[in-house]
């Protein structure tokens, strides 16, 4: 169960990532996009990335980090990041401790099996580290562009 809601403080935390430990604290200041994907080197994972990655400068022109999270290891995130060209850190979340704050661990078929995984979401947090908008169950083409329009838009 996801214990942030749109208009509410995100609780504090801190995690490991591809660019040292990013906390809630060291995104305020800014306006942040946390965007939860899958896993490393998938298809649509990968495009998403891309995605983030060729629309970053317009991120960072409009004031807003972008941050990218998985359960891959940092190992895999390293990798990824190297082979995309990641100018933004991914957050190593092994214990699933960001994932259940957010709510993001759904039961998804794959193959006509249930597994356990991350429900592509994303979320844009405010300066002060309120959830201002969310984005869950999402599909990759054109999502990066709305979530730029969204922080373009001041939410």
């Amino acid at each position: 169960m996801s214990q942030i809601a749109v208009g509410k403080p995100i609780p504090p935390f801190t995690a490991a990532s591809t660019q040292g430990d990013i906390s809630l604290e060291s995104l305020q200041g800014h306006r942040a996009v946390l965007y939860f994907y899958p896993k490393d080197n998938t298809p649509g994972c990968t495009t998403e990335a891309q995605d983030f990655r060729d629309l970053y400068q317009q991120f960072v022109d409009a004031g807003c980090q972008v941050v990218g999270i998985s359960r891959d290891s940092l190992k895999s995130h390293a990798n990824f990041t190297d082979k995309q060209n990641l100018p933004f850190p991914l957050i190593s979340d092994d214990a699933e401790t960001l994932c259940q704050l957010f709510g993001v661990i759904k039961m998804k078929n794959m193959y006509g099996k249930q597994v356990r995984g991350i429900e592509r979401s994303t979320f844009l947090i405010d300066e002060n580290g309120v959830l201002l908008r969310e984005w869950r169950g999402l599909r990759v083409p054109g999502h990066a562009d709305a979530v730029l329009q969204a922080v373009q838009d001041k939410g």
